[in-house]
């Protein structure tokens, strides 16, 4: 349950959707949580 509101808070709703965001401590630490649900690039 906590990593699906992690993931929705990341502005993720539906498979294969994409989204920005800065790379702030706060989002890093969201991506460390659920990293192995997500596909993350550096732009």
């Amino acid at each position: 349950m906590r990593q699906k509101r992690t993931v929705e808070a990341l502005g993720l709703g539906k498979l294969n959707s994409s989204v920005e965001h800065e790379a702030t401590p706060q989002i890093k630490g969201m991506i460390t949580k659920v990293g192995h649900l997500l596909k993350v690039e550096n732009i």
